[in-house]
């Protein structure tokens, strides 16, 4: 009987019996101080739950630096079904738990987002659980989960939706639930917890209830406690720390061998007995001194298993040994942990019982971080190398391990624990490679922190210092500081000492890189002014730039596609970008995800495919809040709104140009500004706005960071709004921006924009007729209609301008530009022509949610559930799911009709 709970209990009801009924998931994170009474609803889901296997686990505050030691508690009784798995999925699993060779010879970059490859293995694995039937897990004292555990469970509970699994979490506040539901239990109101005593035989007392606020275990565990005057006390004592108190008490009673002993029990992390067995005869105890802590109920020892009955008589008993007692405990623990699957664990029971240099522990706990990194453990291995750094006894080692932590906590996302390290490293190295990867530590601490002008120094200063001895690692440096600069108000000054520098490196490392040498100066060129008679052509160039871009991986990758997307190549950027997003997928570095889909969806905008870029940009705004990637949270949100103005859906367009304009300081935000300025522009200018369009897009032209895409590209934009309002003195600065941009890239789309802007600005109709017979995409081919047909009904050429009208007017409905098509059927009907036909009803594409088109597109390729489920980082049920929810809205019954459809 659970007192005062009954709200708390109807709702895991409702989780289980969906689960039961409808094959629903859903996951849960009960929250609250420590004895709130989190176990004992998990006690009461596990009770309860008819019909439905469940798998439980306690995280083990000890183990927290253990990676996936919580996952593998909660796994291990269904590791049988980990056959069924994709073969990357099935083989990141086993590399987590040690259970395979992981992923060695990938690139550092594309093993940073490997613990999300985890989380979707477990996703999967949970979903062949429950195809026999539904299935319950529950996970006690998450806030002691190692980070890796923590994130993969994460992950996989967000995509829970129609396989049948239901996810209890109990945490104290300290747990990062984000995206999970939560529910915070507080203490019982005074009814019930009257009850609670009663229950137990207990008086109660006013004074006990008041000062326990309700917390269930402290009425339990105060209650049967003696009272003891404590006249000098002024105020209450905290609530933990006299709970732990009573339970302190409660063991120092106890035999001197039942504390040993039991101190054991609470500095092992393995919890089973035969360790317990092994490691007493070091500190003459034996297991048979733990009676009198069973006869208390203070341990529970069942199927070679022992297990304190509370965390916190655990931490009470650990805390409140003496030290030398602590350290004699974990050298005996070390010593008995002597098999091959307890290495990690003996190298940091030695490493806790050594007080000084040790270099033979330090070597062990170092080999220990090694395997951490190998199993994508980041956080673990910047714990061990930190602590095997302390143990160094030579300074140039310490210096190496710790410059290994801070790298490990960089690739753990601990960017403030990653520039204490470089910052604490760097007083006592001066190994030139080791003060280079410490700057790009630094760096990029500086660059999460919108001090580009800083990371820009440290990058370049960096990579003049070991421009000599490793010219790769050099040239990158000099790249990420000139990709500083490019983001930062715009400083002819900076970018063109950095793309110096970077020639300079270029040069020194040889093709490809000269490539990439060449790509930035043609992007910088209308920026620095400078000529670009006699580079070579941006066709030759690219496919080398794209191979230099390769070897660095897929952080090289982004940077080629982001460069050709600037120089007006949205075709090769495209296919960039899709080529990063299709390797992302296929190697599970889900990280790299975020960039990839952004700058796809990017070139995808710029080509008129807005359904695509939706759906890129849903599903890059999922990944961010998986991967805690905020710094994207802009650029997307930028896009996002630029997406709504050309749909003409206003409230939508504002809030997320909102979004992006609120507190952006990364690079990746400047442009996400750009973006959303763009948007609500073009959002004005769509609904006849053209004042307020003009002062946005002058604003823009005219700002700081004109020289970033959209402050180029909205430049035929400015022309525009210009013309029509009657503003024709102000085309001239943005129409010869605009022609030195496009002449010096000479590419059709642009070349297509600068005729359009020359036929706005000159009243010519020969550049309408040129700009029309150049492919730059639906949306502004379009665009380019409506103009002209305009132009023609002025100069009272009805019939042609009937046929220019109506073709924008088609595609602006194809394309759902709602404001667009108004105008042109505006401009139709002011002919005296009617639109041929109603409004074109929207395809049945555009019922369609993001996911349920990426969905259906997959599975018209011919893709299996399983397949979709694997690209899109969801289960196969919830593919299934999500296509029998598209069958209707497609007018089909079935997967075959869909290739047709």
């Amino acid at each position: 009987m659970l007192r005062g709970r009954s709200a708390e209990q109807a709702r895991i009801d409702g989780l289980l019996a969906g689960a039961v009924a409808e094959s629903s998931s859903g996951c849960l994170v009960v929250r609250g101080d420590p004895g709130i009474g989190k176990t004992a609803l998990l006690d009461y889901a596990d009770a309860v739950a008819e019909g439905v296997r469940i798998l439980r686990c306690t995280a083990v505050e000890s183990e927290a630096e253990l990676p996936f030691a919580g996952l593998h508690l909660l796994l291990r009784p269904v590791m049988g079904y980990a056959g069924r798995l994709p073969p990357r999925q099935g083989a990141a699993l086993r590399g987590a738990f040690g259970l395979g060779a992981g992923h060695r010879g990938a690139a550092p970059d594309e093993v940073a987002g490997d613990p999300l490859l985890v989380g979707l293995a477990v996703l999967t694995l949970l979903s062949e659980v429950a195809e026999e039937r539904p299935l319950l897990c529950l996970v006690d004292d998450a806030h002691w989960l190692d980070q890796a555990s923590a994130q993969a469970l994460g992950f996989a509970a967000r995509r829970l939706e129609g396989e049948g699994v239901v996810m209890l979490i109990a945490a104290r506040d300290t747990f990062a639930a984000d995206g999970l539901p939560c529910l915070r239990l507080e203490g019982l109101d005074r009814p019930s917890a009257v009850q609670l005593l009663a229950d137990r035989g207990a008086p109660a007392g006013e004074q006990l209830i008041a000062e326990s606020a309700g917390n269930p275990l402290a009425l339990i565990e105060l209650s049967a406690r003696p009272a003891v005057e404590t006249p000098f006390q002024v105020g209450p004592v905290p609530l933990t720390g006299r709970v732990q108190e009573a339970f302190h008490q409660q063991v120092r009673v106890l035999p001197g061998a039942t504390q040993q002993t039991l101190l054991l029990v609470a500095a092992d992390t393995t919890g089973r007995l035969e360790v317990i067995m092994k490691a007493g005869p070091e500190l003459g105890v034996t297991v048979a001194d733990l009676q009198p802590a069973l006869d208390a109920r203070l341990v529970m020892a069942d199927g070679g298993g022992v297990a304190f009955r509370h965390p916190l008589i655990r931490s009470a008993t650990y805390h409140g040994a003496p030290l030398h007692a602590r350290l004699a405990a974990h050298a005996a623990l070390a010593t008995a942990l002597d098999g091959d699957g307890d290495a990690d664990r003996r190298a940091w029971h030695r490493a806790t019982a050594v007080a000084g240099p040790d270099e033979q522990v330090a070597a062990e706990l170092e080999r220990t971080a090694a395997r951490a990194a190998a199993r994508i453990g980041h956080v673990a291995a910047a714990a061990a190398y930190e602590r095997s750094a302390q143990l160094s006894a030579e300074a140039g080692a310490r210096s190496r391990r710790l410059t290994l932590a801070a790298e490990a906590a960089l690739a753990a996302g601990q960017l403030e624990r990653a520039v204490r390290l470089a910052a604490l490293t760097r007083e006592g190295t001066r190994d030139p490679l080791l003060l280079a990867r410490l700057d790009q530590i630094r760096a990029a601490g500086a660059l999460a922190a919108g001090e580009l002008r800083t990371a820009y120094d440290i990058l370049l200063d960096g990579a003049a210092s070991i421009g000599g001895s490793d010219r790769e690692r050099a040239f990158w440096m000099a790249m990420e500081a000139l990709y500083c600069a490019w983001f930062l108000p715009l400083d002819t000054g900076l970018m063109s000492g950095g793309l110096d520098r970077l020639a300079e490196l270029g040069q020194a490392a040889g093709e490809p890189y000269l490539s990439l040498v060449w790509l930035m100066r043609w992007d910088t060129a209308p920026l620095l002014g400078r000529s670009t008679r006699g580079y070579p052509p941006l066709a030759e160039i690219m496919a080398p730039a794209r191979e230099a871009g390769a070897r660095e991986g897929l952080r090289g990758l982004v940077l080629v596609a982001g460069c050709a997307l600037m120089i007006g190549h949205e075709q090769a950027a495209r296919e960039l970008a899709a080529s990063m997003v299709e390797r992302s997928r296929r190697k599970g570095a889900i990280t790299w995800l975020v960039p990839g889909l952004t700058i796809l969806a990017e070139a995808e905008l710029l080509a008129g495919r807005t359904r695509e870029a939706g759906e890129h940009l849903a599903e890059a705004r999922r990944v961010v809040r998986d991967t805690g990637q905020r710094q994207w949270d802009n650029h997307i949100g930028g896009a996002l709104a630029y997406l709504a103005a050309i749909r003409g859906e206003a409230d939508r367009c504002r809030a997320h140009a909102a979004e992006a304009l609120t507190g952006a300081s990364s690079a990746a935000g400047s442009v996400g500004i750009m973006w959303a300025q763009w948007a609500l522009a073009l959002l004005d200018l769509g609904q006849g706005r053209v004042e307020a369009a003009l002062l946005r897009l002058r604003e823009m032209a005219g700002g700081t960071r004109s020289h970033l895409l959209p402050g180029m590209r909205c430049l035929p934009d400015l022309v525009e709004a210009a013309v029509r309002g009657g503003h024709r003195e102000l085309v001239g600065p943005p129409l010869a921006r605009f022609s030195e941009y496009a002449e010096r890239m000479g590419r059709p789309s642009l070349d297509a924009l600068l005729h359009r802007c020359l036929a706005l600005a000159q009243d010519d109709e020969a550049h309408y007729e040129a700009a029309l017979r150049l492919d730059n995409g639906v949306f502004e081919q379009a665009r380019t209609r409506l103009l002209y047909g305009e132009w023609l009904r002025r100069a009272r050429r009805k019939a042609e301008a009937r046929l220019q009208l109506q073709a924008g007017l088609e595609s602006f409905e194809w394309l759902g530009a709602v404001p667009w098509a108004a105008r042109a059927r505006a401009e139709l009907e002011a002919g005296g022509a009617q639109p041929s036909g109603p409004p074109a009803p929207g395809e049945p594409l555009d019922g369609l949610t993001p996911q349920e088109l990426q969905i259906v597109r997959l599975a018209a390729r011919g893709l299996s559930n399983r397949d979709i489920a694997a690209q899109l980082f969801l289960s196969p049920k919830t593919v299934a799911y999500h296509l029998y929810k598209a069958y209707p809205k497609l007018g089909i019954s079935s997967r075959n009709e869909l290739r047709e459809r």
